[in-house]
């Protein structure tokens, strides 16, 4: 605690080997965020500026894009920074809004997957309907709720922690998560509900519905001519590689959070590959 400021800060304690290997995980790290900007950005550029492009799928794909680029900006700058530091440290304050940004844009992911599956699904099943179903004002409805309802949802437990005492202040992480609830004195049954409500609308609920919705355009394309299968997979395929990839950081989160220091601490190496994936995934 500082007696100055007042400022209480937490100190990560989740990274493996960092004085050995500090300048190398900076290298690959910033390296790999600057494609992430470069390469989203040009996608959404072209689709701004090419009007041809102004259709519901690519709306949807730049959202996505742009969606990444925050998610990926929520985590990549603190940890560079936290690789050339001698200290990992981060006030408690702005650990709350990074674990806001985290989960908040991690949720509308999942919503804008869902939004493009059912594009996808009125596009090839429903081909004739697609033009009064999939309007612009229906686009900036689903962009809304992608956007806010997450943001909303996540906004409760982060207020409510603002001013919950700590017992602790080293998170066993690299970066703020669900294990930031660790630190608190008391544990809070109704957080932990909220949460697990929270869980099912922003990430299962979706999931189900993508994967719902697939399967009823795979059925549907099954039984079409080829020309139909080719367009479904080519369009459908690259949703779901993200969907995967995001289903594995989702799980990879509520692991570690769930098995804290019991689980090796080693396997954090593996969050770097996450967002490597992401980045890859993400070139649609």
């Amino acid at each position: 605690m500082d007696a100055d400021l007042n400022v209480t800060y937490v100190t990560f304690g989740g990274h493996v080997d960092l004085p050995k290997y500090r300048y190398v995980y900076f290298v690959i790290m910033f390296t790999i965020y600057i494609l992430i900007i470069c390469s989203n950005s040009t996608i959404v550029c072209i689709i701004v500026i090419h009007k041809n492009l102004h259709e519901p799928m690519y709306v949807f794909i730049a959202a996505l894009l742009i969606n990444s680029v925050l998610y990926s900006t929520a985590i990549y700058p603190k940890l560079l920074i936290d690789f050339l530091s001698e200290k990992q440290i981060i006030s408690y304050s702005a650990c709350l809004f990074q674990c806001f940004l985290y989960y908040s844009l991690d949720g509308s992911e999942f919503l804008l997957l869902s939004a493009m599956a059912y594009d996808r699904y009125v596009s090839i099943c429903k081909p004739l309907q697609y033009p009064t179903i999939m309007r612009k004002t229906t686009v900036c409805i689903f962009l809304a709720v992608a956007w806010f309802v997450p943001a909303g949802q996540i906004a409760v437990p982060v207020t409510l922690s603002a001013d919950t005492k700590l017992c602790s202040f080293t998170l066993k992480g690299i970066f703020c998560n669900n294990l930031i609830y660790k630190l608190h004195c008391l544990s809070s049954t109704v957080l932990s509900v909220y949460g697990v409500i929270v869980l099912f609308n922003v990430i299962l609920f979706p999931v189900i519905f993508i994967l719902f919705t697939y399967t009823k355009i795979f059925i549907i394309t099954y039984k079409s001519c080829g020309e139909v299968r080719s367009k479904a997979a080519q369009t459908c395929l690259p949703h779901l590689l993200v969907l995967i990839n995001f289903c594995s950081l989702v799980t990879y989160d509520v692991i570690t959070v769930k098995l804290e220091s019991e689980f090796p601490k080693t396997v954090l190496k593996t969050f770097y590959n996450d967002f490597t994936s992401d980045f890859v995934s993400s070139s649609l």
